[in-house]
């Protein structure tokens, strides 16, 4: 995955700003992306391992990984 679509720079944006939407995160999945909420997560975590999604949104692409890490090492 060299270059980000309109649709994962979407994800990526939803991603750091869906606390301020209304109607909960998974209305906003659905209804700005089109995804259900399994496909987005896949896709969000297919994204976080791609130099391109850091290269975009670096803060939100390291708190995932930042969350993954600490999610395994919980586990």
């Amino acid at each position: 995955m060299d270059a980000l679509t309109d649709q994962d720079r979407a994800v990526l944006d939803l991603e750091r700003d869906w606390w301020a939407t209304q109607g909960g995160k998974e209305s906003a999945i659905v209804d700005r992306i089109g995804v259900s909420p399994v496909r987005y997560y896949q896709r969000l975590n297919r994204l976080a391992e791609t130099e391109a999604a850091l290269a975009y949104d670096p803060v939100t692409v390291n708190r995932l990984r930042r969350l993954r890490t600490k999610g395994r090492a919980d586990g």
